[in-house]
């Protein structure tokens, strides 16, 4: 066996920050054990996953155990490789690379091992179940609070937009810009400038923004697809004597980073990508999952949130909508950048 099982341990990254979570009777182990792969722990995203997974699994019965791929698709692979040997009742994981991983994940299924991808979509081969944001949604909800932030400066739907995407190579990316330009399309007054900031780097976000600033001095918003891009952005806009708000700057993920520019008013939106619901909607079904039993597609509640579950060609898929945060709002704790997870009992599905 690799050396990758070697001290294998779950990982309790933030517990402290989560302890009352997801509350529940204290029955872990009793149903089995399910590791969890995930890509890497060097952003809040994924540290804040991992808490969230170990705390709503264990809740109903379940033993966590958590991998870090470090970002690399061999390590992740090896770990997949040796988990199957331990014969889990489930695995859940997000995938480091969507294509490398596609023959452990056949390998685990065929051993009855079920699997399951959290927030990374794979459709080149048949998970039995994916929990995962409404990126297209994402964009829409982004293009509703657009327009209306360019209607309350200038009376109506119109001006200049600058769009930062992530790496084009990235289908999260990609989705929301798909939602974002299609409702934009009825607005024929507002002009959109778009550029990617290759492999998500930050400093590419800010290198563009004060190009295009220079090109484009009117520009009205800035629109990114990670709260991590808006960083670099403002930095660049206090460089030019900018004021916050100015330059309107929109960002999408919910990243506590995201929502600090929105008290220092910086940012006037955050369209959250809904981590807590999607880990809340693995817990749902996992034991359904876990005993192969079928699934009923349709609109689940889940934490206050409406998630669809339908049957697709890579297999059960439950898609979870963000929401806009604001300056009226940014302080609820449902927004996962707050970091205070929810303590709902997971209404596990019979």
């Amino acid at each position: 066996m690799r050396n990758t099982l070697k001290g294998l341990v779950g990982i309790a990254a933030g517990a402290g920050l989560l302890a009352a979570a997801f509350a529940g009777p204290a029955t872990a182990q009793e149903k089995g054990t399910i590791f969890y792969l995930v890509p890497t722990l060097l952003d809040e995203f994924q540290t804040e996953s991992v808490s969230s997974l170990e705390k709503s699994l264990s809740s109903i019965g379940y033993e966590v155990k958590t991998l870090d791929g470090q970002n690399r698709s061999d390590v992740q692979l090896n770990q997949l490789d040796d988990v199957i040997q331990l014969n889990p009742k489930a695995i859940v994981m997000a995938a480091v690379d969507f294509d490398s991983v596609t023959p452990g994940i056949e390998k685990a299924r065929a051993a009855g091992i079920p699997v399951i991808q959290f927030d990374r979509l794979i459709t080149s081969t048949m998970s039995d179940f994916t929990s995962v944001a409404g990126t297209i949604e994402i964009g829409q909800v982004a293009a509703g609070e657009i327009s209306r932030l360019l209607s309350e400066r200038h009376g109506s739907v119109k001006g200049k937009v600058l769009q930062i995407l992530g790496d084009p190579g990235d289908s999260y990316t990609l989705d929301i810009q798909k939602g974002f330009e299609g409702e934009m399309a009825a607005h024929g007054d507002v002009e959109i400038i778009t550029k990617a900031a290759m492999q998500w780097e930050a400093s590419n976000a800010g290198d563009i923004a004060e190009n295009q600033l220079l090109v484009n001095d009117d520009i009205d918003l800035i629109f990114v697809h990670a709260a991590h891009l808006a960083v670099p952005v403002v930095a660049v806009l206090e460089a030019k004597g900018k004021q916050p708000g100015e330059v309107m700057l929109v960002s999408s993920n919910g990243a506590p980073v995201g929502l600090d520019l929105i008290r220092k008013g910086w940012e006037q939106v955050e369209v959250e990508q809904p981590l807590y619901a999607q880990v809340y909607a693995v817990a749902m079904f996992i034991d359904k999952i876990a005993n192969g039993e079928e699934l009923t597609a349709g609109t689940y509640d889940v934490l206050g949130l409406d998630g669809v579950l339908s049957k697709e060609d890579w297999g059960w898929n439950l898609k979870v909508p963000g929401a806009a945060i604001t300056m009226d709002n940014v302080d609820e704790s449902r927004f996962w950048g707050n970091l205070q997870a929810p303590t709902d009992p997971v209404a596990v599905v019979k």
